[in-house]
């Protein structure tokens, strides 16, 4: 498995859960993987796919998005081919013919296009897995649910014996136990990965008119000169009218939504992704298809209608590991807009639920990227000093009581209450549930009588969003005491809350933007441990990166990812030896590339001039 890594993809290394995914799916199960964006995901079913007999079938939902898995895969020396509407009928003929003679290691398919190869193609081939990627589709509860999607349980019947890997980036517990229903594979291994991207900032601003947001985003773009971004907008309008402000301040910007034609998405799309423009300003149609390792930030012009949404679009930025920035503009019109269109939803219920998740993350006084890790179900217990909470923090006080006290209100009442009754039981307030149930009777009533109730609210969320308590969606919204919960409930665990301040507070100003030293001590250590990076030579690259990905007709990050070159620009590799060895370079990358990329180093490295 690490010759096959370090051959095809250049690492020497497994990312946490990849080897286990891989061996998993290679013995013959399925699974469910969750990973953030730029996680990793992609590997745990590309590596087994070259290394077992077959060809592995991976089910994608857009084209533009098997296009870049296609000329990434091939840039690496794998043959996989991807089989949709926009071939010629002679090139699907000829695509059919290779996949029939085995030369095809994986084949990339749309639901639809799969439904109408099952008869013929996919019963003429040996299959070797099958992949279903932004598996969250397929879920009534998923973010982005397609009905396309639905008919997918039928590969199980059909392949009984064939491994299926389902994979997504976002999905609560609602959905992850749907998703493993609609495709047959209720004992599917699920195997769950740290959802934290440390390398992603994350800053909010409230109360922000249209002007105020398009001073600030010019502000913000001024420390990000020449790198990519998305600026993802709630309506089409503002899609529009944000990228006409930024090209009359001179900033290259396109524009994506479903109101335009499919040749100008098209030309959007690839414009973005070969550095022809700097900024695509979007709505959130603007997603799944966007593969570009070297986009430096995402901001929200609007507030995103769930948490599911927002990391998914912030998970754009930094997929190569680097330091990237987000920023989240939101007011009380987005508020009225989105809860217009949940309510007009077929799922008026859990989508007014998300967004008022999505308004309490905006709102919140405790650290976001814990707010974001507790909704994914992954616990943890400390600050991240990268977001705009932690780097302004508010005043914080001991309220290990306030929260003993909620915690045992919902012990004593077997976890079976949901926020508001407990709440009612805190402050002693007879209510209809409260009398039904008979809580009045429980050691708890009325024991937070001091409390003012909307104090009690306020508490009760830092509660949930630090993990302490999870909302059981599916079980009447009812509240269960995690783990990290339970030890501030028995006395192991102080909890600190934030003083709750009623006065509004004016919106924050620019943060400072921290060193990369400070910010992120585990990221590119080679930039921190090692020689100081040529920055001139990393332009030159960038220089022979763009011709060759002009010449070969495949967007640059395709050729060489950002990190990669800032290796090369680091360590000045003069060898093809040398080059090889460099984090992320395969055989195939080493024997194509260094001829071409070895000449411009040597030629900094001696010093000259010419």
């Amino acid at each position: 498995m690490l010759n096959v890594l370090k051959r095809y993809f250049g690492y020497d290394s497994f990312r946490p859960y990849q080897r286990e995914i891989i061996e998993t799916v290679m013995h013959g199960r399925s699974a469910l993987v969750l990973m953030p964006t730029g996680g990793g995901k992609s590997l745990c079913y590309q590596l087994p796919a070259l290394m077992m007999e077959g060809t592995a079938i991976v089910i994608s939902p857009l084209i533009s998005l098997m296009h870049d898995q296609v000329s990434q895969l091939r840039s690496n020396g794998i043959q996989a081919v991807a089989l949709n509407s926009s071939e010629g009928e002679q090139d699907m003929l000829t695509l059919q013919r290779e996949c029939q003679d085995g030369h095809v290691k994986l084949l990339f398919l749309s639901p639809e296009r799969l439904m109408l190869e099952l008869p013929r193609l996919l019963r003429s081939i040996r299959i070797s897995l099958i992949a279903v990627d932004e598996a969250h589709c397929i879920s009534q509860w998923g973010h982005d649910f397609r009905p396309e999607y639905n008919e997918l349980g039928i590969l199980r019947q059909t392949f009984p014996q064939v491994p299926i890997i389902a994979l997504t980036a976002t999905a609560d517990k609602v959905t992850r136990f749907d998703i493993l229903n609609q495709l047959n594979i209720p004992d599917a291994q699920v195997f769950i990965g740290s959802f934290d991207r440390p390398n992603l900032s994350l800053d909010v601003r409230h109360g922000l008119d249209s002007y105020e947001k398009r001073m600030a985003i010019l502000h913000f773009l001024e420390s990000h000169r020449n790198e990519s971004g998305i600026i993802y907008c709630l309506s089409k309008k503002n899609t529009e009218s944000v990228a006409a402000f930024l090209r009359a301040h001179h900033i290259e910007a396109a524009v994506y939504h479903a109101g335009l034609s499919l040749l100008d998405r098209n030309r959007a799309q690839e414009d973005f992704l070969n550095d022809r423009v700097q900024v695509v300003c979007a709505t959130i149609a603007f997603g799944m298809g966007i593969n570009k390792g070297n986009v430096r930030f995402v901001i929200h012009y609007n507030l995103p209608k769930s948490i599911e949404n927002y990391y998914q679009e912030i998970g754009r930025a930094g997929r190569d590991g680097a330091p990237a920035d987000t920023l989240l503009f939101y007011n009380v019109q987005d508020i009225i807009q989105l809860t217009r269109f949940a309510r007009s939803s077929g799922q008026q219920d859990i989508n007014m639920e998300r967004l008022s998740r999505m308004r309490e993350y905006a709102e919140a006084s405790v650290c976001r990227r814990r707010i974001l890790l507790n909704y994914f179900g992954q616990e943890t217990a400390t600050d991240c000093h990268n977001c705009d909470i932690c780097q302004h923090p508010p005043q914080l006080f001991d309220g290990t009581q306030y929260v003993q006290m909620a915690l045992s209100a919902i012990m004593r009442a077997n976890q079976m209450i949901s926020m508001h009754t407990c709440i009612d039981i805190l402050c002693g307030i007879l209510s209809d549930e409260v009398n039904h149930n008979r809580y009045h009777g429980l050691k708890t009533f009325g024991v937070g009588r001091a409390v003012p109730v909307r104090d009690w609210k306020d508490y009760m969320l830092q509660m949930l969003q630090m993990g302490f308590v999870e909302v059981m969606y599916d079980q009447h919204n009812h509240l269960r005491i995690t783990e990290l919960g339970k030890q501030v409930l028995y006395g192991k665990r102080q909890a600190m809350l934030v003083v709750i301040r009623r006065e509004v507070q004016p919106p924050k100003g620019k943060k400072r933007q921290p060193r990369q030293k400070e910010l992120l001590p585990g990221l590119w250590n080679f930039m921190m441990n090692g020689p100081e990076e040529d920055k001139e030579l990393f332009e030159a690259l960038r220089l022979v990166r763009l011709r060759l990905a002009q010449q070969k007709g495949e967007p640059p990050f395709v050729i060489m990812s950002d990190k990669v070159l800032h290796q090369l620009a680091t360590y000045k590799p003069t060898t093809l030896q040398a080059f090889g060895n460099i984090n992320g370079i395969g055989e195939y990358k080493c024997a194509t590339y260094g001829p071409v990329f070895l000449p411009v180093i040597i030629q900094y490295t001696s010093g000259s001039d010419s």
